[in-house]
C-alpha cells in the first residue's frame, strides 16, 4: 500500500501545482480541489503533513517521471522556423520564457522548463542559449539523445559556446560513450581553458577509456585496472619480442596497422591527420580514434592468447594482474561505478 499512498501523493501535488500553473478558469481551479479532497479523503493522504512529506515524497515530480518514459517526436516544425526573423517583441517575451524555463529547473520541475524554453524557440530559433538550456531539461529527462540533438543545433548557432560542448559531454557519458564525451570535453576546455567542471569531467572520461583499453587487452598493467605501467618489463622480455617480429610479419596484422594510420589520416581528419579537430555540424568527429586502437589492441591481445598463453600469464604475473581464468575473465575484474556530474 505504500507505493500506491506515494503515488496518490505525487498526484495530489501535480493537481496543487495545476491549479496555478495551468491557466485555469475559477471553475476548473474548483473541480481540481474537489480531485484533491477526493484523493486526501479515499487514501488518508495529505500534502500538508510534513511526517507524509518526509515519507512519501519521490524525487521528481509526477509530470517528470511521466515525459520520462515517452518518446520524443522530431521537431519538424523547426525547419520551417529557421527563416523567420523574429520581432524585437517575440525576443523580449521569448528571453522572458526562457527566465521562467531557468526557475523551472531550479524548482526541479523539468518539464515545464523543457515547455517554456520549447516556447521560447517559436518565437526565437536563432537563439543558442535556448537551446542549449532545452539540452539541460532533456538530460534531466533522461532525453540524452535529444538533448545531444539540441546542443549540436546551438553549435550550429554559435560554434564557439563552450558550455553546449560541456552539455553535450555530459549526454554522451549519460550514454556511456566516452570517447565522444572526451572530444566534446577537450573542444569545451579549448575555448574555456579555466572551467574546472570540464577538466574534471575530461579526466573522467579519460579513465573510463582506460578501464575500456584494460578490458579489450592492453591491461598488464597494475591490478587496479589501468594502463601498463612498466612498458621496459616487457620490451626487455626476448620472448614477447620475437613474439612482436612475428606478428608484425604477418600480412594480416600489417593491413590491420595500415588501416588503424589511414583512419588517423583519411578524410574527415583535421589538418594534419588530427582527428580532434574534425567537426561535422558543431559536434567532434573522431575518423578512426582511440576505438581503432582499442579494436586493434583487443585483436593483437588475442593473437597473442592463442599463440603462446603461458607467456601472456607470465607477462601478467610479472605486471602484477592475476592470470585469465580459463574462461578468459579475470578472476578481479573491477568495475566502478560511473561518475556523473
Amino acid at each position: 500500500m505504500a507505493d500506491v499512498n506515494r503515488l496518490v501523493f505525487s498526484i495530489i501535488r501535480f493537481l496543487e501545482d495545476q491549479k496555478t500553473a495551468a491557466n485555469l478558469s475559477d471553475e476548473g481551479v474548483e473541480g481540481l480541489e474537489v480531485a484533491i479532497q477526493c484523493l486526501e479523503s479515499t487514501y488518508s493522504v495529505s500534502t500538508q503533513d510534513p511526517q507524509q512529506v518526509k515519507k512519501l515524497s519521490v524525487p521528481k515530480n509526477l509530470l517528470d517521471i511521466f515525459n520520462s518514459q515517452l518518446s520524443t517526436e522530431p521537431d519538424a516544425e523547426f525547419d520551417s522556423l529557421s527563416i523567420h526573423e523574429p520581432t524585437p517583441e517575440e525576443k523580449e517575451e521569448a528571453e522572458c520564457l526562457k527566465n521562467k524555463g531557468n526557475e523551472f529547473m531550479k524548482a526541479e520541475k523539468f518539464s515545464d522548463a523543457l515547455e517554456c524554453y520549447t516556447q521560447a524557440l517559436k518565437l526565437d530559433s536563432h537563439n543558442s542559449v535556448f537551446f542549449c538550456n532545452r539540452a539541460a531539461a532533456y538530460s534531466k529527462l533522461n532525453k540524452h539523445v535529444k538533448a545531444i540533438e539540441d546542443c549540436e543545433k546551438a553549435l550550429t548557432i554559435d560554434p564557439q559556446y563552450s558550455k553546449a560542448y560541456g552539455r553535450m559531454g555530459i549526454a554522451y557519458t549519460a550514454l556511456n560513450d566516452h570517447e565522444s564525451a572526451l572530444e566534446c570535453y577537450r573542444k569545451a576546455l579549448e575555448l574555456d581553458p579555466t572551467n574546472q567542471s570540464y577538466q574534471n569531467n575530461l579526466e573522467i572520461a579519460e579513465q573510463k577509456l582506460k578501464e575500456e583499453a584494460a578490458k579489450a587487452g592492453f591491461g598488464l598493467g597494475s591490478g587496479g585496472g589501468g594502463m601498463p605501467m612498466d612498458f621496459s618489463q616487457i620490451l626487455n622480455n626476448p620472448h614477447v619480442m620475437d613474439m612482436a617480429t612475428q606478428m608484425m610479419g604477418n600480412p594480416q596484422m600489417q593491413q590491420m596497422m595500415s588501416n588503424m594510420m589511414s583512419g588517423f589520416g583519411g578524410p574527415g581528419a583535421g589538418a594534419g591527420g588530427n582527428p580532434e579537430e574534425a567537426v561535422e555540424g558543431g559536434a567532434p568527429g573522431v575518423p578512426g580514434g582511440i576505438g581503432n586502437i582499442l579494436q586493434i589492441g583487443q585483436q593483437m591481445a588475442s593473437q597473442m592468447q592463442e599463440s603462446n598463453p603461458e607467456l601472456v600469464a607470465q607477462l601478467r604475473q610479472q605486471m602484477g594482474r592475476p592470470p585469465n581464468n580459463p574462461d578468459g575473465s579475470n578472476d578481479a575484474d573491477s568495475n566502478p561505478g560511473s561518475q556523473q556530474q
